[in-house]
């Protein structure tokens, strides 16, 4: 499974921005899919995921309300639009897929992801 995340870039509190996760290798829409992010200095943290279907998603309390996870299984991609962005959302934010498909009380750990891409740096300023 590869995936490559894209749409990263500087913007200033309260701005926007939306971030892209295209996958390949394998059927997209019956795994689901997260996005995490590193803080310079600290651990990977969860921020969302969603279902294979889309019918479910999960967030972070520090991002719920703002950021939005969505995906497009035509596509085979997934989608984090941020909104009201803070300068404590300033990370490498990395899309990820579980190993095998999992239940969804578990999307929010770590270790049940496998596969991750390379990361894309969102920069806040305030």
């Amino acid at each position: 499974v590869q995936l490559q995340a894209s749409g990263g870039g500087l913007v200033q509190a309260g701005g926007s921005l939306r971030l892209s996760c295209e996958a390949s290798g394998r059927t997209f829409s019956r795994y689901a899919m997260g996005w995490f992010r590193q803080a310079p200095g600290k651990e990977r943290e969860f921020v969302a995921a969603i279902s294979g279907s889309g019918d479910f998603t999960t967030y972070a309390d520090s991002v719920k309300g703002r950021f939005t996870i969505s995906r497009d299984n035509a596509k085979k991609s997934v989608y984090l639009q941020m909104n009201t962005l803070k300068p404590e959302d300033t990370a490498v934010y990395y899309c990820a897929a579980p190993d095998i498909t999992t239940s969804q009380e578990f999307l929010s750990r770590i270790y049940v992801y496998g596969y991750w891409g390379r990361g894309t740096q969102v920069t806040v300023s305030s």
